[in-house]
């Protein structure tokens, strides 16, 4: 007789489809875990969702998620799944699966990595439902076989090891963050609220200080829209020139500025596009559809290559310095002149025309001074946590597969 091969299922306490459908969001109170917030491992908690008390409480009448449960989503993107490290109230959203592992059976923190692990995600991804987005089958979930587990400690070594990349990059992304919020804090502290060094010697006249000037947008840098990316060039993971789209925007390695790509181009590819890349300092946002909404502006630290769903804002260096274009976007509401009624768009000629306040050179050369220290940091800690995303991935197969010995 042969021994039978545990589910997923076997070394859970539940595992529960959440069905909920969508509430009013706020700005604080407890996050709404939706499918976009499931990493590969952890969550991504970067603008999301937050409900009531009264929707909480309605919707963890089931299961109330604590630590070191697991979270999968079901779809877009499917099979990713995300452990819950911290005490705070979670609330999770429609297409999530809430996963609590018996901690006697099984390691948490293993088990979220053995999921994301390639045998266990062509299991999960083979017989994904649904015509346009595809949709993880509960039923696939609950019986997904577990073959091969290792003893229990030995499951706690190897999830440790992995475990200390995830949090090596979250701890990036916190320093990032805290980075981030310092420079915004001095930009409006100077530019919003006008307390910038030596103000109290500086004639206000018509509500402008003295030597800043009201400009077009256009007149302090060279605004213009990326290029078709033929299918044929994409999918080369090195090369000479990256070439980006909108949703490498999203990626956790380019929260500020865009230190890696999905895609490359050689030099030879990019002349036979015709195509011009943006220098090191364009800042960049997304020029059509939906994501204009969301108002997602990066900066750029090397040359690159930006597809037709982009816009990129190229410096005057003698009118503006790129850290502060790059703040002075971040605060711009892009929504507020897209143009279409079905599909949102932004008109160059339009976005040109807008008008900003431009400080004097001294302030900005000292703005400058005070914030490219920031943004180098910001740049090293991202390219850090890229590195060590790419040894995670490297390592967590091999690891969950026996192939490296602990």
């Amino acid at each position: 007789m042969t021994d039978t091969v545990p589910t997923l299922s076997c070394v859970t306490e539940f595992i529960v489809d959440c069905l909920h459908k969508t509430a009013p969001t706020q700005e604080i109170g407890f996050p709404l875990i939706r499918t976009p917030n499931i990493g590969k491992g952890r969550f991504n908690l970067d603008g999301v969702h937050r409900i009531s008390q009264e929707i909480y409480d309605k919707w963890t009448i089931r299961a109330v998620p604590q630590k070191n449960d697991l979270i999968m989503a079901r779809e877009a993107p499917a099979g990713n799944v995300a452990i819950i490290k911290s005490d705070e109230p979670h609330c999770l959203g429609q297409r999530t699966v809430h996963i609590r592992p018996n901690p006697e059976l099984i390691n948490p923190d293993f088990l979220t990595y053995f999921l994301l692990a390639p045998k266990q995600q062509a299991a999960l991804l083979r017989n994904q439902i649904g015509v346009h987005v595809g949709h993880v089958n509960m039923k696939d979930i609950r019986k997904l076989p577990l073959e091969d587990l290792p003893p229990i400690e030995e499951q706690k070594k190897l999830a440790q090891i992995i475990a200390e990349y995830d949090d090596l990059i979250e701890n990036n992304l916190r320093r990032i963050q805290l980075l981030e919020q310092s420079a915004r804090l001095l930009y409006k502290e100077w530019f919003v609220h006008l307390r910038f060094p030596g103000h109290e010697h500086v004639k206000i006249k018509d509500g402008v200080p003295e030597g800043w000037e009201r400009k077009e947008l256009g007149k302090i840098c060279a605004l213009r829209a990326g290029i078709s990316f033929k299918l044929k060039y994409q999918g080369q993971a090195i090369g000479d020139i990256p070439f980006i789209k909108v949703r490498d925007m999203n990626s956790s390695g380019n929260t500020i500025v865009i230190t890696e790509a999905n895609n490359w181009i050689t030099s030879d590819e990019c002349v036979e596009l015709r195509g011009k890349p943006f220098p090191r300092g364009t800042v960049v946002f997304a020029k059509i559809g939906e994501a204009i909404k969301k108002n997602r502006v990066r900066f750029l630290n090397r040359d690159t290559l930006i597809d037709n769903n982009m816009m990129g804002a190229i410096p005057n260096q003698i009118e503006i310095d790129p850290s502060f274009l790059y703040f002075l976007l971040s605060r711009y509401d892009f929504s507020a002149i897209a143009g279409g009624a079905a599909v949102p768009f932004l008109s160059g000629n339009v976005l040109k025309q807008e008008i900003f306040l431009v400080p004097g050179k001294l302030i900005r050369r000292l703005f400058n001074e005070a914030v490219s220290p920031i943004l180098e940091q910001i740049t090293f800690l991202q390219i850090q946590g890229t590195k060590a995303a790419q040894a995670r991935d490297f390592l967590l197969p091999r690891l969950m597969n026996g192939e490296i010995a602990v």
